[in-house]
């Protein structure tokens, strides 16, 4: 249902809240949902060998053949394309669309919203009941813009490709987070092959590569509202690293990998719920994405416990929509999950 949402202090402290402050070196890491602790070793060379361009400011050409890549892998043209330090900074740009009203789709990622309330822009929020089922019919009609993520975090929920399509109007701008899509095997629902002239398409290179600490993401979309969005934008958005890590997961076999990494996710994620309903945790399904919503009684006290004896979890009370019994709990492998339930079972779940 839709709801007003002040910008107050405390409300903007949740809004900017994200899983990696509670982190700590040598923590076991559920809370963030980067996989794996840094890029692959071809990855990691094919950037090293990039190095000595570190002393020149990056060229048109370069951002063009990353750009024709980032084109061809989702079907599209270079100018559908920009490139972007980060899905971040996709997120501080919506404010250029000048929307008089932008409606949030919630629970999910705050800081699409961070950022408009940030700017002034009057924003609703648009706030799903379990099971998170997105019904377009909820979405003020006088909103034009409209953010929601495809899966999305922290639900884990994905909606389907007619049913986003289904928010598209006469005027308005519909915006979808496919930060974790490359995360499902063949990515399904996910709207980033298919042109609108209204239809803002956000990727994440971040969280598959493990390449946090790089910031690489880009924009799909029509030339015009690209084109807006970037207005103003500093020259040299990215550096040549950036560039190369575009380019390197774009590659047809970088693609392929990133399917097989899926499949493993998806592997991993249907043997870590049963173990965690085996503990008495309540897990939402269908879950899609490379992370789980979790309730239990009190999930502050669990949180504070659990990070007692080395593990981090992220909380979910700081996601509109969700309460202060919620945490999400990214999909790890079996090693690593059987460190958590050892956890679990230790601090008295």
């Amino acid at each position: 249902m839709p709801s007003d949402a002040g910008s107050g202090e405390v409300d903007a402290a949740k809004l900017r809240h994200h899983g990696d402050v509670d982190v700590r070196p040598g923590m076991l890491d559920f809370a963030v949902n980067v996989q794996g602790e840094g890029p692959p070793t071809w990855l990691r060379e094919r950037l090293a060998a990039r190095l000595d361009a570190l002393g020149r400011y990056p060229g048109a050409a370069e951002d063009l053949a990353a750009r024709k890549i980032v084109a061809a892998r989702h079907g599209r043209t270079p100018d559908e394309v920009l490139l972007l330090a980060g899905a971040a900074e996709g997120f501080a740009m919506l404010p250029r669309l000048a929307p008089r009203l932008a409606a949030v789709i919630h629970p999910s990622f705050t800081e699409p919203e961070l950022a408009l309330r940030e700017a002034g822009v009057a924003v609703t929020r648009v706030v799903l009941g379990e099971p998170y089922a997105l019904d377009p019919a909820l979405v003020p009609e006088d909103a034009d813009l409209v953010v929601l993520g495809n899966p999305t975090n922290p639900t884990s929920v994905l909606h389907p490709a007619g049913t986003i399509r289904a928010l598209r109007r006469p005027g308005r701008v519909v915006v979808v987070d496919e930060a974790f899509a490359d995360a499902i095997p063949g990515e399904p629902e996910s709207l980033a092959a298919q042109s609108f002239p209204d239809v803002l398409v956000l990727r994440s290179l971040t969280k598959t590569w493990a390449l946090a600490g790089l910031r690489c993401g880009y924009f799909l979309g029509p030339p015009d509202l690209l084109a807006r969005v970037r207005h103003g934008r500093a020259h040299w958005p990215l550096g040549a690293l950036q560039l190369e890590a575009i380019a390197a997961t774009g590659d047809p076999a970088a693609v392929a990998e990133s399917q097989v990494r899926a499949e493993h996710i998806a592997a991993d994620r249907a043997a870590m719920i049963p173990r965690l309903r085996a503990l008495g945790i309540e897990v939402h399904e269908p879950a899609h994405g490379p992370f789980l919503l979790i309730r239990v009684p009190d999930a502050e006290l669990l949180r504070k416990r659990l990070a007692g004896v080395g593990v981090a979890v992220r909380r979910g009370d700081t996601f509109p929509g969700l309460g202060r019994g919620h945490l999400r709990l990214a999909v790890r492998p079996e090693a690593e999950v059987d460190s958590l339930v050892a956890a679990l079972r230790e601090v008295g779940i």
